[in-house]
């Protein structure tokens, strides 16, 4: 019944047949601090932006610098399918230097706001209107297509904000933009503005969402439900201060919650949100929606097992949807279900028993914080499967001491056959000394030789899962390989060497 009357409730709203997708990444998303895109760059973001279908893409400010324009007219030279767009204030020079990179499109702007009037311009309201009116006529006169936007729109006094509005479109504006320049704006607040700008005015409305509030996106959507023509958006929503309206977010709420039919490739959000962290150094938190590394991530067994079964029980949309990918991860609240998925993709197959005790050292290491990568799962299950099933001798206990100032001493308790022994011996480090002391330990059974020791992280970090190799041989020149994957190089080194000695004991009794 709530989806029901959730769908009947979209009836009522006054959503535009046709929404267009303004795309400010190179511009407005350019400006967050510490990003500086050259050239090449641009180019490469703005081929992206016009390959997954978004309506326009303002590619900058041309009166900034040199380096806008050249990029400006290098883009303009692609001849994209996309309107390209420049940003120009209302200064008959900034337009012109839009018109000197033959660009067809101006967002020219002015702050309407009683803060910007008086503290910034130095500007009376009447001056405000007559320079955006006269910036709009020149526009027009030179053949562009003109949005204007009232910086600062959402903390000005609306009477007065209509007033400029009106004031612009008499003059021959195509769009005006509504820009919530500080983000100070909430849904239910943006509805209201915006279905009283269109009882107003005529021509399209976009909107411009700052994220200062986290808000962008939701302030975009209730924007476009009050009847508003377009948004500003850029990827992965990188802008001034805490960024702007995020393209993938608004793109895919408006597809999936709205059903609203835009020509946009979706396949390639992922792709094209992982290229703009990369060329502008700005990283997708993990918990991202859409792109983030979580957004299709699942650890806890329950939700894994639902996932297993029909993957809509704990996503929204399919990650092929976006160009992202499902992904299992392992730790303390894997379950059962999880596991055996992965050992599948790896084709690994193992007994009950190797099972359990791979699942028991997933839960373990999880239980200290750690997260269980693919690479991790792969040595913790070939370790389990090379043990030997026979444990004729078992590690009941190691302490070590090391330091500068003291030698290295390892205590060693095993379990040999019935017998329980235990001794304590030095070495010139913690390994050393630990595979000496069981050395001594099992020489009344095997007498036996280190022939080879590898030990590799297996993944970065200082938490890495340690995976130690050795190969042993007794007196009768039997050979044994031995593995262990641990979190502790120590423990992993000792596991290896009592695995190879249970191995080489096993072939020892086959042989008699």
């Amino acid at each position: 019944m709530f989806i029901e009357s959730i769908e009947k409730s979209k009836k009522n709203l006054k959503i535009s047949d046709k929404i267009k997708i303004f795309d400010t990444t190179l511009r407005d998303g350019e400006q967050s601090p510490g990003i500086a895109l050259t050239v090449d760059e641009k180019i490469q973001i703005a081929k992206r932006l016009d390959n997954i279908g978004v309506n326009t893409i303002e590619i900058g400010f041309p009166a900034v610098s040199e380096g806008e324009k050249e990029s400006a007219r290098k883009i303009t030279e692609l001849e994209p399918k996309a309107d390209l767009c420049g940003l120009a204030r209302v200064v008959k020079s900034d337009l012109d230097a839009l018109l000197d990179c033959d660009l067809s499109y101006v967002h020219t702007f002015i702050g309407s706001s009683q803060l910007h009037r008086e503290y910034k311009l130095k500007m009376s309201k009447e001056t405000v209107i007559e320079k955006a009116v006269e910036a709009v006529e020149y526009g027009k006169e030179h053949g562009l297509t003109v949005e204007f936007s009232a910086e600062d729109a959402t903390r000005t006094d609306i009477d007065y904000l209509i007033e400029l509005y009106k004031s612009v479109e008499s003059a021959g504006a195509d769009m005006i933009n509504v820009p919530d320049t500080v983000g100070v704006l909430f849904p239910s607040a943006t509805k209201i503005l915006i279905e009283r700008l269109k009882e107003e005015i005529k021509i399209p409305i976009s909107v411009h969402c700052h994220n200062d509030f986290g808000l962008a996106v939701a302030n975009s959507l209730a924007a476009i439900e009050a009847g508003a023509n377009q948004s500003h958006l850029t990827i992965n929503g990188i802008g001034e201060r805490g960024g702007n309206a995020s393209l993938e977010e608004f793109v895919i709420s408006l597809i999936v919650a709205y059903g609203i039919k835009l020509n946009i490739d979706t396949k390639q959000l992922y792709n094209l949100s992982d290229y703009v962290s990369k060329v502008t150094g700005i990283k997708i938190p993990p918990n991202k929606p859409i792109v983030g590394g979580n957004a299709f991530a699942h650890e806890s067994g329950i939700h894994v097992d639902g996932i297993l079964k029909n993957a809509a029980t704990y996503e929204p949309i399919a990650p092929e949807l976006v160009g992202h990918s499902r992904k299992i991860a392992l730790g303390k609240h894997t379950g059962a279900s999880a596991l055996k998925s992965k050992l599948n993709e790896y084709n690994i197959s193992m007994d009950e028993n190797q099972f359990c005790n791979v699942y028991d050292e997933i839960k373990a290491l999880g239980d200290k914080g750690k997260t269980i990568t693919d690479a991790d799962l792969k040595a913790i299950a070939i370790t389990v499967l090379g043990k030997s099933k026979e444990e004729n001798i078992k590690l009941l206990g190691l302490t070590v001491v090391s330091g500068d100032s003291v030698s290295s001493t390892a205590t060693v308790k095993l379990q040999i056959n019935d017998e329980i022994k235990e001794t304590s011996h030095i070495g010139v480090g913690p390994v050393d000394a630990a595979l000496k002391a069981i050395e001594e330990l099992v020489r009344d059974t095997i007498a036996i030789k280190l022939e080879e020791y590898n030990i590799e992280a297996i993944t970065g970090g200082t938490d890495a899962l340690a995976e130690v190799f050795v190969i042993i041989s007794d007196d009768k020149d039997n050979k044994s390989t031995g593995r262990a994957t641990k979190d502790d190089v120590i423990m992993a080194s000792v596991e290896a060497i009592i695995n190879s000695l249970n191995k080489i004991l096993y072939i020892r009794d086959s042989l008699e």
